[in-house]
This record gives C-alpha cells, sequence and structure tokens, in this order.
C-alpha cells in the first residue's frame, strides 16, 4: 500500500481557493464516505484519507493512473499521461489571459522558470498572433 502525506517541494504546502464546483463534487464524496462508514460499522477502515475505496481504504496512485488510461481508451482519445493534465490547465489558463506568475502559484511550483519552460507552451493562435502583430509592425518596412 501507497500512502504519503509529504509533497515534492515547500512550494506545494499552503491553502488554496477551491472553485465552488470542485467543492461540491467534494462535499458529495465526503457524504458518500459517510454513508459507506454507516452501512459498514465493522468493516470500514477510515485512515483519514478524503478518496478512499468504498471500505475506506486508500486509493493507490496508480489506481487513478489506470482509470484515466481506460477513460482515455473507451472515449477514443489519444493516450496522454495522468500528469500531463497539469501542462494542459497551465496552457489553459495562459489562453484565458493569466500571467505567468498567477499560473506558477496556482500550480505550485517553487520557481516560475518551470511553470515558464516546462508547462506553458504556446499554442498555434498564440504564434499566428506573434507573427500578425510583427507582420503589421514591420509592414512599413516593405517599401
Amino acid at each position: 500500500m501507497h500512502k504519503s502525506d509529504l509533497t515534492k517541494n515547500k512550494s506545494s504546502y499552503g491553502d488554496m481557493p477551491i472553485p465552488s464546483v470542485i467543492k461540491q463534487s467534494l462535499q458529495h464524496i465526503m457524504q458518500k464516505q459517510a454513508q459507506d462508514k454507516l452501512t459498514q460499522p465493522n468493516d470500514y477502515v477510515d485512515e483519514g484519507y478524503d478518496f478512499t475505496h468504498i471500505n475506506g481504504k486508500v486509493i493507490h496512485p496508480n489506481y487513478v493512473t489506470k482509470r484515466f488510461t481506460k477513460l482515455l481508451e473507451r472515449n477514443g482519445l489519444p493516450h496522454i499521461r495522468f500528469h500531463d493534465l497539469r501542462h494542459s490547465a497551465a496552457g489553459y489558463l495562459k489562453y484565458l489571459g493569466f500571467d505567468m506568475k498567477d499560473i506558477q502559484t496556482w500550480l505550485r511550483h517553487g520557481y516560475i522558470g518551470t511553470t515558464m519552460n516546462i508547462y506553458v507552451t504556446l499554442d498555434m493562435d498564440a504564434k499566428r498572433n506573434i507573427a500578425n502583430t510583427l507582420n503589421g509592425k514591420f509592414q512599413h518596412f516593405d517599401s
């Protein structure tokens, strides 16, 4: 069994606001967990974690990875690692107009270079925007 209460670095610790839609989902999970405890009082293993199997035992990290892979296959989507969702989130936050410092803070990176060099890449629209802007700036040199 795998359990760890440690994070990779100090910047991973701290309070973060939770969007209300996620908070509602977490509350639903906790209500279901409370029901599970009541229905199997002698068999439920309460280890103090929120994401557990129906009997309270901790979900192994590989379980999530395997389920994610099956979800992609079932829906005809290309294979990506579960961790790659962080990269997608970073790109989407950039697309929504958040600055790099905000994205770094949200992703809990210790160094902004990690966010800039690894997690956020320019999408094709951003590249076209740069090209069009440069085209407009240099157009008057065409004479």
